[in-house]
């Protein structure tokens, strides 16, 4: 079955919620994330640091350099990521829409590259 990665995006410049609203956020987010277990479809998610708390490591003429911050400089954020399997796109569609509610953020779907044995 494919497997998609659903990016939950975050505007440039977006605060955490209030305690009281993010704590409405995670019991959906959580709800959701048993219900795409229960489906099969569950492969894993995660919150993620702030950009900010990013590291870049790149090699060059075999050089290692680690610079700190976000590689891409964009006006979004990635806020954290779930890897769910779905027969196709359309059904990975309907998990993402369900998550961009329960997270009140655009989510962007993005289906994995598959390695062909030989």
């Amino acid at each position: 079955m494919p497997t998609y990665l659903l990016s939950i995006c975050y505007p440039e410049g977006s605060q955490q919620p209030p305690d009281h609203e993010l704590a409405v956020i995670m019991a959906n987010v959580t709800a959701l994330n048993e219900e795409i277990a229960a489906a099969g479809a569950w492969v894993f998610a995660g919150g993620l640091h702030d950009a900010s708390t990013s590291t870049v490591v790149t090699e060059t003429d075999g050089t290692i350099l680690m610079t700190d911050g976000p590689f891409i400089e964009s006006k979004e954020q990635l806020g954290g990521i779930t890897i769910i399997t779905a027969t196709d796109l359309d059904e990975a569609l309907g998990w993402a829409g369900r998550l961009a509610h329960a997270v009140t953020c655009p989510v962007e779907v993005r289906p994995f590259m598959h390695a062909h044995s030989h």
